[in-house]
């Protein structure tokens, strides 16, 4: 009787090349090819023969937009294509899964966790493989896209961790190189195909999809097969483990080669025990030869916990310090003006408490205390009372920009901890924008943040504290003595270099819809979208911070410096594509000048560098918001409308550290050549394979967030659009919580098809870089236009719509004194007609002739439509008087939705050529301190109708009626009448009005 046990083969090595020898692993390997290639080849065939027309359609276009079927449709959505598939793949699993168990054989290594790891996810991808192919589609779309997002992101530590322990086989290991660029390469055009043909519906896009798809199959057996090349040492052999055959047995005992050779001796199934000795000579073939690792990555799990810690404890301090201008301005928006809170933006100047002997000597020998202390900065949460809230925010500001800069002074004499340590910071902001992503601009760790809007605050603290003792268990290098500055470097340059590298990372990096938003000019969309391309901006990152690891003179050249001026005004003057070109220059070169302006300005006096760093950061945050604020603040007109004048600054600031580190080269060189001593490189590939991790982990986000494309209106039988107006307090609520996710459940009940957004322009410092339509959008099924971007120094009007959005055009109107007033002129297509909609915010009361102004230029533009219109504004006037009447003229040909309404101030629906058949002011409950108003208009199926709306007389336009008497389509929701729901409920009139 014949047995398959495993036990150890080895004989002595008197072979002469491991080349001679037969593979074992052949069998499974051709086996594992010929099957995957036979399924997925098979099913292309017979589901192009025999469904053709079926499977190239997809849920936007057919046959011949859409020409070549992709996996997914191809697989899993007939028979029989699917059935040969299944069995083929069926086939597969077996060698699949021999594929990874010898694979560990090979590889495995006493006290090396590595090979334990990779063969754990080569099992992982194996059954994720075995989902997304059982379960199609058709099956369950949510669990087979969920299961083929888990399969690529498993992928990278299997395809990463196979590079790292390939033997020293040159050709396989080149063969895994180009086929891992390959596989990982093909990723980002097949994101991006699939998201022109899911949110843009673009004809052709899925076909290119699908190619891609195809490829990345293609890339990924040919990676395994290449397996075979280190597999040609095992050869397959059958023995009767009693010796009872005429095979060939070795009575050489185990233990007397070990000792005789110095060898270790592999483990392999005993059916290979008639050459045995091909093992024991690959082995010895393996050690003698250098190490052919393409990664040169010895992994431990030390250094893993290690960087993981790091990063996150980078992702903390990023997420603490970019609260704190979000808890600030809150309080000015209650006190309409300065509240005198502002001050708790000077915590980040923390770090002059280093000029004291004492303190800096205490605080370099206690750097887990103040590191742990940073983190009431996340737990602030917990406190409900806003001013107690931001107190705690504050102090945790306070204490994380001094145990960072703490950290970077006592790390400043060992280049390789110091570098690990600024590495920390910058692949952290990089998990904070990918966080950010994925919790659609806020960060899940905010304290404006809790478990009711989506918040993790009680994990992120957990693993915060986590994070503190793990990245603080090495004791300082340093006693606590203030360096001398480097020959030449000068401290205050370089604190005006880190003031402004500081900045750029904040303000225009720690979100990516951030400088997608400057360049974003309405539709048709001519340039980058938020959630589309909005991982260009990471991956731009990700490229300058590899590029500085590598190429430390070149980024702190004079040419890079203007490149990076290049693209500052690019970003600057232009919008579309040709302006987001500038904003990927700018990212790159900001994180590529991360390490070596940090890293100057450690190795200076700290009390200057990051002091008065820090101060000269407060002041361009400032700066930042003054341009935007200047109707309420001190000076303000003089900065007004200067974004120019902030992108000089921040160029000119870099400029500065860029001449110190120059300086300083200049010295050394009139004194003896420098070279640079090149620091070990294990923690700079941990930190890259960290950063590579983060972006897969973006992209997965970006899967995650394709919309559900259900922009159906809610009453499309009647014809009907809801149309609401609402001033949104900058998503704050009246406790200091975002409020994304109580808009969301309040415009849903309400039933609402277009609704305006005032005052909802937040992505600055301040307010700390959101985006809140993004959200509304993706999960209410609507399209969106942010408005004039954050560049066009307004509050923010944006726009919401169930209806296709065929055209925008962005507004600025007159404002000689006060604010900005900013308007959209859109046009939907509302069930076949196109319908114009205007979204408005005039200035302030006190500014008499700006709001004079913008109204004749508002009606004179409501005039310049003779479609269907309406108007969502926020007019600062009184019913019946004044400026009410340019806007309700024969001019702009606009009617009021109630002109017997008397308590309106600010929020107004004027319309026409529509049928108004109904009208509510619903209460905000705490979520802003404005109500939402809601109007309900039926739109005519023809001209001549709309011609017959328009040709009515006043009394009649304004009959009213009761709620009996219009059909139950028309009504609005019973929920909010009486006491309402959360706080919500009909008020003024207590009920809706309805129209004859």
């Amino acid at each position: 009787m014949r047995s398959s046990s495993f036990r150890r083969c080895a004989v002595p090595h008197n072979l002469t090349s491991p080349s001679q020898i037969p593979g074992i692993a052949w069998p499974a390997l051709v086996t594992d090819l010929v099957s995957t290639l036979a399924a997925f080849l098979s099913a292309l065939i017979i589901g192009s023969l025999l469904h053709y027309h079926k499977i190239v359609k997809n849920e936007w276009f057919g046959y011949p937009d859409e020409w070549f079927p992709s996996v997914s449709a191809t697989i899993g959505d007939r028979y029989p294509e699917r059935s040969i598939f299944q069995i083929f793949i069926a086939i597969t699993s077996g060698p699949r899964f021999a594929l990874v168990g010898l694979w560990y054989l090979l590889t495995r290594k006493p006290g090396h966790a590595l090979p334990k790891f990779v063969a754990a996810m080569g099992l992982f991808r194996t059954f994720t493989c075995g989902g997304w192919t059982y379960i199609t589609s058709t099956d369950d779309h949510d669990w087979h896209d969920i299961l083929m997002i888990a399969y690529l992101v498993g992928t990278l530590p299997w395809t990463l961790g196979c590079i790292a322990l390939s033997p020293p086989n040159t050709k396989a290991i080149k063969y895994r190189k180009y086929l891992a660029t390959a596989f990982f390469g093909t990723l980002v055009p097949m994101v991006y195909f699939f998201l022109q043909h899911k949110i843009h519906r673009v004809p052709g896009a899925y076909t290119t999809y699908a190619f891609f798809e195809w490829s990345l199959i293609l890339f990924d057996v040919a990676f395994d097969s290449v397996t075979a090349l280190d597999f040609s040492t095992f050869e397959v052999v059958v023995k009767d483990v009693k010796g009872t055959t005429t095979g060939y047995a070795s009575n050489v005992p185990s233990a007397v080669i070990e000792k005789e050779y110095d060898i270790p001796l592999l483990w392999t199934m005993d059916i290979c025990a008639r050459r045995p000795r091909a093992l024991t000579e690959y082995n010895l073939f393996r050690k003698e030869l250098p190490l052919g690792n393409v990664l040169s990555l010895r992994f431990t799990w030390t250094e893993a916990f290690d960087t993981a810690a790091e990063v996150y404890h980078g992702y903390v301090f990023w997420s603490v310090i970019t609260s704190l201008g979000v808890a600030v301005w809150y309080f000015p928006l209650w006190h309409m003006g300065i509240s005198g809170y502002e001050a708790f933006i000077m915590t980040t100047t923390s770090p002059f408490l280093l000029a004291n002997k004492s303190i800096r000597s205490y605080l370099v020998n206690n750097q887990r205390l103040i590191h742990l202390l940073s983190l009431a900065g996340i737990a602030a949460y917990l406190v409900e009372n806003p001013p107690i809230r931001l107190c705690i925010i504050g102090f945790g500001v306070f204490m994380s920009c001094l145990a960072w800069a703490t950290t970077f002074y006592a790390e400043s004499i060992h280049e390789v901890r110091l570098e690990s340590k600024i590495l920390a910071l910058a692949v952290g902001l990089i998990l904070s924008s990918t966080m950010k992503f994925a919790w659609w601009t806020n960060n899940p760790i905010w304290p404006i943040m809790h478990a009711a809007n989506g918040g993790w605050n009680g994990t992120g603290l957990v693993l915060g504290v986590l994070a503190v003792l793990r990245y603080t268990r090495r004791a300082p290098l340093t006693s606590g003595q203030a360096p001398a500055s480097p020959k030449g470097g000068s401290a205050i340059l370089a604190a005006f270099g880190f003031a402004g590298l500081f900045f750029g990372l904040h303000s225009l990096l720690s979100d990516t819809s951030t400088m997608i938003l400057w360049v974003w000019e309405g539709f048709p969309i001519r340039g980058p979208y938020s959630s589309t391309h909005g991982w260009c901006t990471v991956a731009a990152m990700s490229a300058g911070l590899i590029v500085s690891l590598y190429r430390h003179n070149l980024v702190t050249s004079w040419a890079a410096y203007a490149v990076g001026c290049a693209g500052a005004a690019v970003l600057t003057l232009y919008s579309h594509w040709l302006g987001f070109y500038g904003a990927l220059t700018m990212a790159t070169y900001l994180m590529s000048i991360a390490i070596p302006f940090i890293s100057n300005a450690a190795r200076q006096n700290p009390v200057i560098t990051f002091g008065v760093g820090f101060l000269i950061y407060n002041f361009m945050v400032l700066f930042h918001v003054w341009v935007v604020a200047y109707a309420f603040v001190p000076g303000g007109p003089f900065l007004r409308e200067h974004t120019d004048w902030i992108m000089i600054s921040l160029m000119a600031l870099i400029g500065c550290g860029v001449y110190d580190l120059h300086a300083q080269r200049a010295k050394a060189d009139s004194k003896r050549p420098i070279v640079r001593r090149h620091s070990p490189s294990q923690y700079k590939k941990y930190h890259a394979a960290a950063t590579a991790l983060i972006n897969i982990l973006f992209l997965s986000a970006t899967v995650r967030r394709v919309p559900s494309n259900d922009y159906t209106p809610y009453h499309p039988d009647e014809h009907l659009i809801t149309a609401g107006i609402w001033t949104i307090h900058f998503s704050l609520d009246n406790d200091m919580w975002s409020s994304e996710y109580r808009m969301r459940d309040l415009i849903k009940e309400l039933e609402i098809d277009v609704i305006g957004l005032l005052e909802s322009d937040l992505q600055r410092i301040i307010m700390g870089n959101r985006d809140t339509t993004q959200f509304l959008a993706e999960d209410l099924g609507m399209y969106v236009d942010y408005g004039p971007g954050p560049n066009k120094h307004t509050w923010g009007a944006a726009l919401l719509s169930k209806f296709p959005i065929l055209n925008s055009t962005h507004h600025l109107l007159p404002s000689p004194v006060g604010e900005l007033a900013p308007a959209i002129h859109a046009t939907l297509d509302v069930y076949g007609r196109l319908v114009d909609v205007f979204v408005f915010h005039s200035g302030q009361e006190e500014d008499v002739e700006d709001r004079r102004l913008q109204s004749e230029y508002l009606s004179k533009l409501m005039g310049s439509t003779d479609r269907p219109a309406f108007l969502l504004s926020y007019l600062v006037t009184k019913p019946l008087k004044g400026n009410y009447n340019k806007h309700v003229s024969d001019v702009s040909g606009m009617h009021d939705v109630d002109p017997s309404d008397w308590d309106r101030w600010c929020e107004y629906i004027l319309f026409k050529g529509l049928q108004r058949v109904g009208y509510a002011r619903v209460s905000r409950s705490t979520i802003t301190d404005t109500e939402l108003q809601v109007a309900k208009f039926v739109v005519p199926e023809t001209e001549a109708k709309s011609a017959e709306l328009e040709a009515m007389d006043a009394e009649a336009r304004n009959r009213r009626t009761t709620e009996a008497e219009v059909p139950p389509g028309w009504r609005f929701p019973a929920m909010f009448r009486g006491d309402g729901v959360r706080g919500h409920r009909y008020h003024v009139f207590d009920e809706p009005r309805y129209y004859n």
